[in-house]
């Protein structure tokens, strides 16, 4: 019985490994954005939020150079510039309004970028003031990571 559990324990680790292995690994000659359903990561942070949501496209140093930025059409913005491209100003209205879905950008709402605001309703249940510390806790992490 002992032997039979190790046996089931290996093979399990084995297949866990093999797995995040395979998640890290590039795909060899892969366009594709591949589209999973969305996790429910704490709305408190603002940056397990950005790894969880934003950095598969922007990157985890929000440049635009995420995994999934080489198989979109239009390549995600580097959001260390935001401030940059507004004169110094950093645009958090404007960027609220975007993971918001009320502002449009090139790729926010197409078939690569998902629209987050109603993704965030649907994990928070509706609850709007839920949705709401996401968003403004996102915003201040994309103000925090702002080129100098």
């Amino acid at each position: 019985m002992r032997v039979m559990k190790f046996i089931s324990f290996a093979i399990l680790v084995m297949m866990i490994s093999a797995f995040a292995v395979a998640q890290q690994a590039p795909a060899q000659g892969s366009t594709a954005v591949k589209h999973v359903p969305i996790t429910n990561t704490p709305a408190n942070s603002g940056k397990e939020m950005f790894n969880s949501y934003c950095a598969v496209c922007h990157g985890t140093d929000a440049k635009g150079n995420g995994p999934a930025a080489s198989a979109m059409k239009t390549p995600p913005t580097d959001l260390t510039k935001l401030a940059q491209k507004e004169g110094g100003k950093y645009p958090a209205a404007h960027v609220a309004a975007v993971i918001r879905g009320q502002a449009s950008t090139p790729s926010h709402g197409s078939q690569d970028m998902p629209i987050w605001g109603p993704l965030f309703s649907s994990i928070s249940q509706g609850h709007q003031g839920a949705v709401q510390q996401r968003i403004t806790n996102l915003v201040s992490y994309v103000e925090g990571l702002q080129a100098k």
